[in-house]
């Protein structure tokens, strides 16, 4: 049984028109006190409309789902003694009226002097799934084995179609805009455990990162943690989709340790190859193409999520994850990614309908959510 843990990162909004607010110390200070949250369960982020939680390590994914729900409940409440909401959405798609600043936490300085204008605009929020693995060799042949498959976990996740009252363009601005810092996007291709620690040493000792939290890649290996991190994935809307892209994530992780141990060779995409694919399955999502990492040819985004769901197969089924993973894949695309549903709500409702329909979701069970 691989272990799951799931990070969320979350925006304030004022519920009246969804602008961000910087009021994450006073929610966080409520939530302190509230009996749903846990200590240290939810904790300040980047910039002060954003708060990030975590769950306790799992292992059923039901357990995740409980505890998600939980968690935004408990959140929700804190924002709502302060007149605000939480939202689960990966870019805040208006503007605050004012600036909002940034955390007064020693890294978070740190990143404002390196590069203000880059934290200006970072009001961004992922989810991370920690799967864990108790080995290290088997955790870097993970994470390269996972490597080809994140741009379509990109494409599937794609929630922050909008960034300052604009269409973006892109079904996951937040990919696009957060892989503008140094070492971030797809991960490069690691040997082993040794040339993985080689690098990322001599990427310590040249300055370009300060420490391993900025290694910003949509997969890297935890620095606290036995885990294969994954943070290719915008926050998702509701409960459901989060625990759908938990599962799916920790069925391509077993299914890359069951290939890894039989000595299963797996594709290894050029960087520039990977780069592209991402940035395409940013701009088009689900509605598109997509780039095959069997093939390394563009094909329908629905054909290569097959190639997806063919792979992660056995990993779902050896975790006995696969009719909860297909009940809670069958309400998602009946419903579509977050990208399609919020420009569908603001379609139909401008502003106001955008906002409403993402404080709800924020706090519904989802399309297709089993029972627990």
């Amino acid at each position: 049984m691989l272990t799951l843990g799931v990070e969320e990162e979350y925006l304030l909004v004022d519920p009246r028109d969804g602008a961000p607010v910087p009021l994450a110390a006073e929610v966080l200070a409520t939530a302190g006190l509230a009996p749903a949250l846990r200590e240290q369960e939810a904790q300040h982020e980047l910039l002060q409309a954003q708060v990030e939680t975590a769950t306790p390590v799992c292992e059923e994914l039901a357990e995740v789902q409980r505890h998600l729900a939980r968690v935004r409940g408990g959140l929700s409440v804190a924002a709502a003694r302060h007149g605000c909401r939480v939202v689960a959405v990966g870019s805040a798609p208006f503007d605050a009226e004012q600036p909002v600043g940034v955390t007064d936490v020693a890294r978070y300085r740190r990143a404002e002097r390196q590069a203000p204008l880059l934290v200006d605009d970072l009001l961004l929020n992922g989810m991370h799934v920690h799967v864990g693995i108790a080995n290290e060799e088997e955790r870097v042949a993970v994470l390269g084995r996972l490597r080809p498959w994140l741009p379509v976990l990109v494409a599937m996740a794609a929630n922050s179609p909008y960034r300052g009252g604009t269409d973006s363009r892109f079904a996951s601005w937040r990919t696009v805009e957060f892989d503008r810092w140094a070492v971030s996007g797809p991960p490069p291709h690691f040997a082993d455990a040794a040339d993985h620690r080689a690098r990322l040493h001599a990427l310590e000792e040249s300055g370009v990162i300060a420490d391993r939290g900025q290694l910003y890649w949509h997969a890297r290996l935890s620095a606290r943690y036995p885990t294969v991190e994954v943070r290719a994935a915008d926050v998702q809307l509701t409960v459901a989709d989060a625990e759908l892209l938990a599962g799916v994530i920790r069925g391509l992780a077993a299914s890359a340790l069951l290939a890894a141990r039989a000595g299963r060779l797996w594709p290894v995409p050029s960087e520039e190859l990977l780069r592209g694919a991402t940035w395409h399955a940013a701009r088009t999502g689900l509605t598109g193409s997509l780039v095959s990492p069997l093939t390394s040819r563009a094909r329908p985004a629905a054909e290569v999520v097959a190639e997806l769901w063919e792979y992660a197969a056995p990993g779902l089924a050896a975790a006995g994850d696969a009719e909860r993973v297909a009940a809670l894949w069958r309400g998602f695309t009946r419903e579509g990614n977050g990208a399609q549903r919020q420009r569908r709500w603001y379609a139909e409702g401008g502003r106001q309908g955008l906002t409403e329909q993402l404080l709800a979701s924020t706090m519904s069970p989802g399309p297709g959510t089993p029972v627990s």
